[in-house]
């Protein structure tokens, strides 16, 4: 009787759903990595793994982690691992004269960031089909097919090589949001740039420790500390006990959302 009225309760609330809701239930209830194409952005968006894309429009139009508050009507925004253009859309939507440069090596799904952007009709927008690094060089990727393309391919994934950028070489001026979701270069990059750090405002890392490898999330948030920043910290994959038992989901036996936010900046 209780399973029937749960049907009942869900029949009734799609019903009732916004034509958005729905499409956002659509999507999380999709089976991982099946192609697919979505309205929800307001125009027809081609996306190769509906759950992926729709926690990340949970997470930057609901709940918006990425909201900051720009120096001037001209902000400066370095978006590393743009994935299929969630995160740019969002910037462009909220800061309309922002100077967006947006890295994403993962060839497929470039090609369906800039078809995306192109149907939005975000203009100037500068798309690097690249990973970023410490160096200008040719890295190993592994494909995921989704939002987990990583470099340093371990056995067993989609391999293939893809060309990098040093970062630090894009932070020449001031920039007021150094978003860096680059699936576990994170600390190799931020080591990197840390002298060049002073001239960045905000910075969102998203922090991925993969099991049987060495943490450096101490050495990485101790850059952003001696950097000037004041952290805080989302969690998004972790164990509800984890000394008793550490599960590992895509590799990582935890991920994190670390907001660094200099003092002055309001």
């Amino acid at each position: 009787m209780k399973k029937f009225l749960q049907k009942i309760r869900t029949a009734v609330g799609f019903a009732k759903a916004s034509p958005q809701k729905r499409e956002h239930w659509r999507l999380s209830g999709m089976a991982r990595r099946v192609a697919t194409t979505t309205d929800l952005p307001g125009a027809r968006w081609r996306i190769p793994d509906g759950p992926s894309f729709a926690a990340s429009w949970t997470e930057i139009f609901e709940r918006e982690i990425y909201r900051f508050t720009p120096s001037g009507v001209a902000p400066k925004i370095l978006d590393c691992g743009a994935n299929v253009g969630v995160s740019c859309w969002y910037f462009y939507r909220n800061f309309p004269g922002a100077r967006i440069t947006a890295f994403e090596p993962d060839p497929e799904i470039f090609a369906c960031l800039q078809e995306n952007l192109a149907a939005s009709g975000c203009a100037g927008i500068e798309l690097v089909p690249k990973a970023v690094w410490s160096a200008d060089t040719v890295l190993q990727f592994q494909a995921d097919g989704a939002d987990g393309g990583r470099i340093e391919a371990s056995a067993g994934g989609r391999r293939q090589e893809v060309p990098a950028v040093r970062l630090k070489n894009f932070l020449a001026e001031p920039v007021d949001l150094l978003k860096l979701d680059i699936e576990g270069a994170e600390t190799e990059v931020l080591r990197d740039i840390a002298p060049a750090l002073a001239l960045v405002r905000n910075v969102f890392v998203e922090y991925h420790s993969f099991a049987g490898q060495q943490q450096t999330l101490g050495e990485l948030m101790q850059i952003l500390v001696a950097a000037g920043f004041r952290l805080h910290v989302h969690p998004v994959n972790t164990a509800p006990q984890p000394l008793v038992y550490t599960p590992v989901h895509l590799g990582m036996d935890m991920q994190l959302n670390i907001f660094a936010r200099r003092e002055s900046a309001s």
